[in-house]
């Protein structure tokens, strides 16, 4: 370097080592720098430039990439809530023919304990108030849980079973109803918890005149005030004094059927009552043409009398 600040380059040739010297001095220097330094911004500028323009063309293909994988998972979403909602609704489903079930069950198990309670069924054998006993040895296997097809099979055959016992049910709830009316209504027995016959049916000596007379029924005597009660269910069709009977009620056994029941010292029952068998209906007493406390019984079919005996020794049998 020269002292007028200036500096010398110098060029080396390749023959014969002979060498040029090339005096360049500082603000030349300076130009040089910066346009080389020029050189490298414009360099970069247009590097980053492409890099924008490349980024730019290659943004659409991610937004297309990210609307399609959004379009994927919206339909998976609607997917999902369907199978969702299907669930539900076979849960709602089963849940409902479950509750069902548990009605149809409990009328069941009202039944059954009135068949237990009227002695149709053994209470011994049958204890509708307690679930039914079952039981058996381990396998040692923990078992699957059921699927819901399986489940929804054994509702279903459940079902059916449910069904057929409801139907064997109600045709014994018919036979044992019908069996308990005509129990009901079978005439038997005496009209009288105590007492003894004092008159029998057919022809006797008048007890007031002494002539020979017919008598429609039977005399029962016993102790005044005592229970006058029904041979058999029916409706009251007369409660009342009637000329002869004192008073007097009568009852409609259905089939043309009657009973009468006279002499009464009052009546506990009035026209229209729905009776039953064993019921008690008025107190003995000796109204009307009598001579002492007692009943007069007879049994009626189709208006005519018949021997209150035959009914009364029914119930020995």
């Amino acid at each position: 370097m020269t002292s007028d600040n200036s500096m010398d380059i110098i060029l080396v040739g390749k023959g014969h080592g002979k060498s040029r010297a090339v005096a360049i001095n500082l603000p030349i220097a300076l130009g040089l720098l910066f346009f080389v330094l020029g050189l490298f911004a414009v360099a970069a500028w247009s590097g980053y430039r492409v890099a924008l323009i490349e980024a730019k063309a290659e943004q659409p293909k991610q937004s297309e990439l990210v609307a399609d994988w959004q379009t994927k998972l919206d339909a998976q979403k609607s997917e999902l809530a369907q199978v969702r909602q299907n669930v539900r609704q076979q849960v709602d489903a089963l849940t409902l023919r479950l509750g069902d079930m548990q009605g149809r069950l409990l009328r069941l198990d009202a039944l059954g304990q009135r068949f237990v309670e009227t002695g149709v069924v053994s209470s011994d054998e049958f204890d509708f108030s307690q679930p039914a006993a079952v039981g058996g040895p381990e396998d040692g296997m923990s078992g699957d849980s059921f699927t819901a097809p399986q489940l929804t099979d054994m509702i279903d055959s459940l079902a059916r079973r449910i069904e057929d016992r409801e139907h064997q049910l109600r045709m014994l709830e018919i036979v044992s109803s019908q069996k308990k009316l005509e129990n009901e209504l079978y005439v038997e027995g005496r009209p009288i918890t105590w007492g003894w016959l004092s008159s029998k049916f057919g022809y006797r000596s008048d007890p007031f005149t002494g002539k020979r007379t017919w008598h429609n029924g039977v005399d029962l005597a016993g102790r005044d005030g005592s229970d006058i009660i029904s041979v058999a269910g029916g409706v009251v069709t007369f409660a009342g004094k009637r000329y002869g009977y004192g008073n007097l009620v009568e009852i409609d056994h259905g089939d043309g059927l009657r009973t009468r029941y006279a002499h009464a010292k009052t009546i506990k029952t009035k026209v229209g009552d729905v009776v039953q068998k064993g019921q008690v209906l008025a107190a003995m007493g000796s109204t009307g043409r009598s001579t002492g406390p007692h009943v007069h019984f007879e049994v009626l079919q189709n208006g005519k009398a018949k021997n209150p005996e035959t009914y009364m020794r029914r119930a020995s049998r």
